[in-house]
């Protein structure tokens, strides 16, 4: 019996962690349309054509995590603006992870 109840307490966290997952990604895909698609849409990027959100792009230019990614987002470079001043910690975090959803899955 406990053994039971300790399998069906672990299929729900994992379930719980998948919609925490989904609900983060989710809130990310958001932050990116209102902030990033401008420049970013489609993953591209309008201001430097090789410097895409892509996965052999990010690779290329060591953003292919979100450690990487979220340091850009809050700090800026070259003719990305910084939005640490505009955005949430939380934020930032959560559209790094879309980022890297989206460069796996081909945008």
């Amino acid at each position: 019996m406990r053994r039971l109840f300790i399998l069906l307490l672990l299929s729900s966290l994992t379930l719980l962690s998948k919609e925490v997952l989904a609900a983060d990604l989710e809130s990310g895909k958001q932050i990116f349309v209102a902030n990033c698609s401008a420049c970013h849409v489609g993953g591209n990027n309008v201001l430097i054509a090789e410097k895409t959100l892509k996965t052999d792009a990010l690779e290329e230019n060591e953003m292919k995590s979100v450690l990487a990614i979220t340091n850009q987002v809050k700090n800026g470079k070259n003719a990305m603006p910084a939005f640490g001043g505009r955005l949430a910690d939380e934020d930032i975090e959560n559209v790094a992870n879309y980022v890297l959803d989206q460069a796996e899955n081909g945008w």
